[in-house]
């Protein structure tokens, strides 16, 4: 994420000062707190105008704070052939991704649902980063599926994993942060091996206002 007055300047300090806020905010959302600048401010020891000439507001703020923001891929160094092994071994580190950050997770996620005032930079919860480690984990059904049949696996395979479905799992389904994992990594597997052996729907951008799917 480009930062103009982090960029310009005195960069090494500046950057330095930019980290610790952000330190700062990550240490305030984890302790169950949605942080203002003002609140990171204090905490980091940064005078509120220097603040402020980092983070204009407190989405901007949370969003520099939202963990692995530039992490690429989610697949180990050495990824498996196998298209079921990536998939798992990619859910597998994503939901340990959002288990260890779950504060910083459920804020984000309660700020993605709230409405922006003015023009504003896309959370990250936004910008659809789960869909590109899904779709890198099933690269290599693009010599089964097509490229339009692989993106509806991919949106399935998403809508039953991450931070969302760890808050339904957990806070309304009641079960335990590891029974949740487990319950996605499984889902993940199903739809996958469902979508290989019986097909999947895919919706007819003709239809898709009256919600009517096609089976392919």
């Amino acid at each position: 994420m480009s930062r103009p007055y982090v960029d310009a300047g005195r960069t090494g300090q500046k950057r330095r000062t930019f980290d610790a806020l952000v330190a700062a905010a990550r240490q305030l959302v984890a302790s169950g707190t949605s942080p203002t600048v003002d609140d990171a401010a204090l905490a980091a020891g940064v005078s509120r105008s220097t603040a402020y000439r980092y983070f204009p507001g407190q989405r901007e703020l949370l969003a520099a704070a939202h963990p692995e923001t530039a992490r690429t891929s989610m697949l180990p160094e050495n990824p498996p052939e196998d298209v079921a092994e990536r998939l798992d071994a990619v859910v597998a580190e994503f939901t340990r991704m959002i288990v260890e950050t779950e504060a910083q997770q459920r804020t984000m996620l309660r700020l993605s649902l709230e409405p922006a005032d003015g023009p504003q930079p896309p959370l990250p919860l936004r910008q659809g980063r789960a869909i590109g480690w899904i779709a890198e984990a099933l690269a290599p059904l693009r010599k089964q599926l097509t490229d339009q049949e692989i993106h509806q696996l991919v949106l399935a395979i998403r809508s039953a994993t991450g931070i969302e479905s760890l808050v339904w799992l957990t806070d309304v389904g009641g079960l335990s942060r590891e029974a949740a994992v487990a319950s996605m990594r499984w889902t993940a597997g199903a739809l996958l091996h469902h979508a290989l052996s019986g097909g999947l729907p895919i919706f007819d951008p003709a239809h898709s206002a009256a919600g009517r799917p096609q089976a392919i």
